[in-house]
């Protein structure tokens, strides 16, 4: 469950004109947070930032399932969260033993996917290829 500070700030994003996903930012800083004091872990900062998108999804921000090049099992998760988030499905509760067995594991995974080095990390790889999809692109469109 999301802080009520954390849904206040996201949704002060959206009303400022902010793109859906600077406002989720809020909800990934708060999961960053609980890993890193202890409330559970996280396997790796890709992991913690998924976890983060998904809040935000159930809160109501317009944050779109990701497209192909990700596991189908993730796009049906995040478009049941979107439906959630925008009122278009009714929210389960997962079952207790569920989500007992869910924080437990998270709770065994250690905390250093949210430390700096892992953050910088992650940020680091994750523009590599960004850059590397944007000059492929780039090349494409020059050869047309």
């Amino acid at each position: 469950m999301p802080r009520k500070q954390t849904v206040r700030r996201a949704r002060a994003d959206l009303r400022a004109g902010k793109s859906p996903t600077t406002a989720a930012g809020e909800f990934v800083r708060e999961e960053i947070e609980h890993v890193r004091e202890g409330k559970h872990g996280a396997r790796s900062t890709k992991q913690a930032i998924a976890i983060g998108l998904s809040k935000a999804r159930r809160a109501g921000v317009p944050l779109k399932p990701p497209a192909e090049g990700t596991s189908r099992r993730t796009r049906k998760r995040a478009a049941r969260d979107y439906e959630v988030g925008q009122g278009k499905r009714r929210p389960r509760r997962t079952s207790s033993r569920r989500r007992r067995a869910a924080t437990r594991a998270l709770r065994r995974e250690g905390t250093g996917a949210a430390s700096r080095q892992a953050l910088s990390r992650h940020a680091k790889t994750t523009a590599r290829r960004r850059r590397a999809r944007a000059s492929k692109r780039a090349r494409r469109t020059r050869r047309a």
